[in-house]
């Protein structure tokens, strides 16, 4: 699904000279390094405030602790998606609210979110799923409308950027109270092991976030907060500042590999391409395709047998995951999500994908589909 081998290789040189100096200065814990990268990933991203911890999942539990909600508080988070956004709630003691998403572009159903909410719902987690940003702007107003905060997931889309009405662009993670990022290995920027960042432009959330992030300290063995203990380590900071360079270029790759998988696989019956928010630019953390009228588990196993790999991101929707099952939902009562768990396949997507490899990709993907 991914060569990082690869993508190290073309800047094998810039990676081992960032991971020297930190092993020569021997400062592996909030190295200078750490700093280096917050800074430039804010001028790149535009936030006020950069703040790096030690996983994406991280990043989401201490912004949602800086906002100071109460037990039993509603977190309204898509229903389809990786777990983390429903875990870090549950785990809080706040109460995870899952909505439906839209067909197209597998994202936050805007309408659900409206309908959900209640007297407890303090916070909105809209997930920005496969590299593009839910319809964000419709979800700030709606957050405005009933004094809500807004914590994005943005760890499968950074460098996406989103267009408001008036014209204004803004990037994926800075638009809500907070934005998340992960950077995992896999991910658009990734690491050489676990690493997130949290976004914020708000200066007392951000220091509350910085505390929470560091046992609840502002001043040493001085706990105003409880907190928890999420850093990036100074060679995963040192790897990343080494990328953020390269990182426009390999959103680009992505785009191109995206294009090509789109020219193949449109017109097809059985293939649905991926939608697309009108509003958003895409960086294809993955490529997810709907499959209509062909078994989905036998597509992916018969590319397997021609090693090419296929993914299924996500076969249980939250609502139907036994960790998170809840009286007040059932089977059906999300059928978009639902139905999408039971289509989705995602194919190869990443940097270093070569013509003569999505040659390859296609031409098998269109024979299996179409000999099923």
């Amino acid at each position: 699904m991914v060569d990082l081998q690869t993508q190290y290789q073309h800047i094998k040189t810039d990676i081992d000279t960032a991971i020297q100096e930190v092993i020569d200065s021997a400062a592996f814990v909030k190295g200078k390094k750490v700093t280096d990268f917050q800074e430039h990933l804010q001028q790149y991203t535009g936030a006020k405030h950069v703040i790096a911890v030690g996983n994406g999942t991280d990043a989401l539990q201490i912004a949602l602790m800086a906002l100071g909600l109460q037990p039993g508080d509603e977190v309204i988070t898509p229903t389809f998606t990786f777990i983390a956004t429903a875990e870090v709630a549950a785990l809080l003691g706040y109460k995870p609210v899952v909505v439906d998403v839209d067909w197209e572009t597998m994202n936050m159903d805007v309408d659900a979110v409206r309908r959900s909410i209640t007297p407890r719902t303090k916070a909105i987690v809209p997930v920005h799923l496969f590299g593009q940003c839910a319809n964000i702007e419709a979800i700030l107003d709606i957050a405005r409308t009933y004094s809500l905060y807004v914590v994005e997931d943005a760890c499968q889309a950074i460098g996406a950027q989103y267009t408001f009405s008036d014209g204004h662009t803004a990037q994926a993670g800075t638009m809500g109270d907070f934005g998340c990022t992960s950077f995992f290995p896999s991910k658009n920027l990734g690491c050489y092991g676990d690493g997130g960042a949290i976004f914020t432009n708000n200066d007392a959330l951000a220091e509350r976030a910085r505390a929470i992030a560091n046992h609840g300290m502002v001043v040493r063995y001085h706990h105003n907060l409880i907190g928890v203990n999420s850093r990036l380590d100074t060679i995963q900071a040192a790897v990343l500042d080494a990328k953020l360079p390269h990182l426009d270029d390999y959103i680009e790759a992505r785009r191109r590999a995206a294009a090509c998988y789109d020219r193949a696989f449109a017109g097809n019956p059985h293939i649905l391409i991926p939608g697309h928010q009108p509003h958003s630019t895409h960086v294809y953390h993955q490529y997810t395709l709907r499959l209509q009228g062909v078994n989905r588990d036998t597509v992916r196993d018969r590319l397997a047998e021609r090693d090419i790999p296929a993914m299924i991101y996500y076969p249980v929707p939250l609502h139907m995951q036994k960790a998170y099952q809840d009286p007040r939902y059932k089977q059906g009562d999300f059928p978009v999500a639902e139905r999408l768990a039971e289509c989705v396949l995602s194919l190869p997507m990443h940097t270093e994908l070569d013509a003569e490899q999505l040659e390859y990709i296609t031409r098998n993907v269109l024979e299996i589909i179409n000999n099923q």
